[in-house]
């Protein structure tokens, strides 16, 4: 069976003056149209939410996850069904239940966003923060061992079969303290990544999710920091760099912040106080 995930093309590769007609896998890019049934029985609206481009795969985490994060939805419990063919019409239809109202007014944007941009399609500055409510309490969680952080690169690595394969998919993947993979998805746009592993994280009930670290593959921009915001997670790993505004928000939202982190090194740029150095030197 093939995989949705992967598309494939004749290529010419060229190596020093060895040339050879062969075949490449391509990471799948295709539009996603995310519908919203809400309302009463007695007057049921259907409304265009967004349309993304994502790598086929995960549609319904994807829909949720994006839906949670971007706070229309405030829970999993707050879908009555999703409704989904979208391999072969790229649209994907979640009903909520009667009782739930939407947060739509977040939903006036126009959500159009492409693989590599999750804010695209927001027509103001004020369109782009979608407000993070502070978490409930929940019992302290101790500090991340550093050694444990270094290990989970290497980790993520060896389960990115869809990397492996194609060399252009970005990943997210969810640690617990005792470096336990519990989830990892993959998508061609780092955003769509984020939201499916929240989507999935909600469908398995895994909330609430302040005792677990995202780690990200690539770099770390701020819609990634506020979707896990919205999520409720408070440690936050990118393989790549953070943008100046991502740690802007780290420091608000009192989210721990590590960039850079590969070959046995990383940056803090917040939250210092939940990661843990055995016996640190500190150099001036």
């Amino acid at each position: 069976m093939l995989n949705p995930a992967i598309s494939y093309t004749r290529i010419t590769r060229v190596q020093d003056t060895i040339v050879t007609a062969t075949e490449d896998a391509l990471a799948a890019e295709e539009p996603l149209e995310i519908q919203l049934i809400y309302g009463s029985l007695a007057d049921r609206q259907q409304q265009s939410i967004s349309v993304t481009m994502r790598t086929p795969g995960q549609d319904p985490e994807l829909a949720t996850g994006f839906l949670y994060t971007e706070g229309i939805i405030r829970s999993e419990k707050d879908i009555k069904a999703i409704c989904s063919d979208s391999d072969v019409t790229n649209i994907i239809q979640v009903s909520l239940h009667e009782h739930v109202v939407p947060v739509l007014k977040t939903a006036q944007r126009n959500f159009v966003s492409n693989a590599g941009c999750g804010m695209c399609g927001k027509t103001d500055l004020s369109a782009i923060y979608t407000p993070v409510a502070a978490p409930a309490p929940t019992q302290p969680v101790a500090a991340w061992s550093a050694d444990l952080i270094h290990r989970l690169p290497d980790i993520l690595r060896d389960q990115q079969q869809l990397f492996d394969d194609t060399g252009g998919i970005h990943a997210a993947a969810l640690f617990d303290q005792s470096s336990a993979l519990l989830l990892m998805r993959e998508d061609i746009g780092r955003h769509n990544a984020v939201d499916k592993l929240i989507g999935a994280a909600l469908q398995q009930q895994l909330f609430p999710m302040q005792s677990y670290l995202l780690l990200l593959s690539g770099r770390a921009g701020f819609e990634l920091i506020q979707k896990a915001a919205m999520a409720g997670i408070k440690v936050i790993a990118a393989v790549g760099a953070p943008s100046g505004m991502a740690v802007k928000m780290a420091h608000e939202w009192d989210i721990t912040l590590i960039g850079f982190l590969r070959q046995q090194r990383f940056n803090i740029y917040s939250g210092e106080h939940r990661i843990a150095i055995a016996s640190p030197t500190y150099q001036k």
